[in-house]
């Protein structure tokens, strides 16, 4: 089995253990993959000092760095996965990159431009239900935008869980949905090699 390789972009809480662990976790899958740090060594107790500094830094010079992160690794053909804000990157980043293999996208989607193309592109998002920032009406509209754009997409909602319910170390974890989440999305990229055959 051939392996994937994988940009994992954090959520604002930024480069935490949890990431790293996620990245491990995907190693021992046998794929490579890495973790650009978006916010340079930050890393925040709450969302919304997290958010605090993605903002201050602004959408631009983030979108910049994670393509500055990406660009060495792309001829290679990339899978792109994130967390939450770090979904909102990847998934940017997938549509304008004509050799993506797939985008993971774990408890956040993003903004489609009306241009975007992502023909044939697996993608898979998983999110939780209800999600406080991801809502149905807009889940909705992003299912129907990434089908316009020609992505093939699977959704995969976790009743009650918290926001970033794959992260241990925050009140939003929640083990069965997290472990469930990863079966799924181990499974997702060892469909994406089998298309690589």
């Amino acid at each position: 089995m051939g392996s994937m390789n994988i940009m994992l972009f954090h959520s604002t809480y930024g480069l935490r253990p949890a990431v790293h662990r996620a990245a491990d976790r995907l190693r021992a899958a046998g794929h490579e993959v890495w973790t650009p740090d978006l916010f340079e060594g930050r890393t925040f107790d709450t969302v919304e000092e997290g958010m605090e500094h993605k903002d201050e830094v602004g959408k631009d010079e983030l979108l910049k760095r994670a393509v500055l992160a990406a660009a060495p690794y792309s001829e290679r053909g990339l899978v792109y996965a994130g967390f939450s804000f770090g979904a909102s990157v990847a998934q940017t980043l997938a549509l304008g990159d004509e050799k993506a293999r797939g985008l993971l996208l774990l408890h956040g989607t993003s903004d489609i431009a009306e241009n975007a193309a992502a023909d044939g592109l697996p993608v898979q998002l998983h999110v939780a239900e209800p999600d406080p920032f991801e809502t149905d009406d807009w889940l909705t509209a992003w299912y129907l935008g990434m089908g316009r754009a020609g992505a093939d997409v699977e959704v995969y909602r976790y009743a009650g869980a918290g926001h970033l319910y794959t992260d241990p170390d925050l009140p939003d974890f929640d083990e069965e949905a997290a472990e469930a989440t990863w079966r799924v999305a181990l499974g997702f990229l060892d469909s994406l090699e089998e298309d690589a055959d």
